[in-house]
């Protein structure tokens, strides 16, 4: 027998707000949407609302901004949506209280192919890994981390070249369509969840910290690539610039390998007009957008135009 949906939804940042829209345009019944609460961002500091908001005010639906998921004044809010089922994408863990709320449960839309990739970034870490195909996967949320009976998934391949923006929207893209594949499966009673297979070989996807997202400039350039890639835009891979007795913080964007024999100490740099390449063991990282401490975001031959690199400079 069919089941009429009310729907709350649950997310903060971009990839969130394509899914939503989805289910929007789709007129699916959204009843409510739980969100971050406003934060300090931009130079003023000024209170912004995340992205989910913005787009929850434009549709004039029902928004809710807890601090604590537990409390009892939120938990009410929630019980007088009288929602059936929640959908999850890009929000943070939520306590039993919540999850188990919804008649129809709550499920939870994750960008891998579940179990592998379980945590906060499975986007970038797939790229870091070199992987040849991630994709997304729909599960019923459960009390640990993305551990869920899987509803449904669907298959991305990875590019040559790919970076964490480009694979964001095209899995942003395709969870958007799982998302309504799987609400129709639910709105059916056709939704059979299978448990998690287990084995030993599964990646994680933690957090991204400055601790793991620094440069390793001993590894292979294909690495190093890759880790570049897998961080552009955000957080961004950085290294540290020694250079005329500075020690930078730097940020690299963008960068391409070439391999080649040389007899230079990883992180060594060499500089021409228009060039800024690194050594690594098999070959050259060659920097095309950089961004030093103070500075906007730019192409390094608009930075070699002004910026002048020692001898010895180097990046460790």
């Amino acid at each position: 027998m069919p089941k009429d949906l009310r729907i709350v939804f649950m997310g903060t940042p971009d990839f969130a707000v394509g899914v939503l829209k989805e289910m929007i345009e789709a007129g699916k019944n959204i009843v409510g949407v739980i969100t971050a609460p406003d934060r300090p961002a931009g130079r003023g500091r000024k209170l912004m609302g995340s992205a989910v908001k913005e787009y929850a005010l434009s549709q004039n639906l029902k928004i809710l901004q807890p601090t604590n998921l537990k409390d009892e004044t939120f938990l009410e809010e929630l019980k007088g949506l009288q929602a059936n089922l929640q959908v999850v994408v890009a929000f943070r863990m939520l306590p039993k209280a919540v999850w188990q709320m919804p008649k129809l449960g709550t499920f939870n839309l994750h960008a891998s192919l579940l179990p592998q990739y379980r945590g906060a970034a499975p986007i970038n870490w797939a790229i870091i890994n070199q992987e040849k195909k991630t994709g997304v996967t729909t599960f019923f949320i459960d009390e640990k981390i993305d551990t869920g009976a899987i509803i449904a998934n669907k298959e991305v391949r990875i590019e040559k070249g790919e970076t964490a923006e480009t694979l964001h929207d095209k899995l942003m893209q395709k969870g958007s369509e799982l998302v309504l594949e799987t609400l129709n499966l639910i709105e059916k009673g056709n939704a059979a969840p299978k448990p998690q297979p287990e084995s030993d070989g599964l990646k994680d996807a933690p957090k991204l910290t400055p601790e793991n997202t620094r440069i390793d400039w001993t590894k292979p350039g294909d690495d190093i690539d890759a880790f570049i890639r897998g961080l552009s835009p955000y957080p961004v891979a950085w290294s540290i610039l020694h250079n005329n007795g500075e020690t930078l913080k730097t940020k690299i964007y963008e960068a391409s390998f070439e391999k080649d024999d040389h007899s230079f100490e990883p992180g060594t740099i060499k500089t021409s007009k228009r060039e800024l390449k690194v050594a690594c063991p098999d070959g050259y990282i060659i920097i095309t957008e950089i961004q030093l401490p103070g500075k906007r975001k730019m192409e390094v031959s608009s930075l070699l135009n002004g910026y002048s690199f020692a001898e010895d400079c180097k990046l460790t």
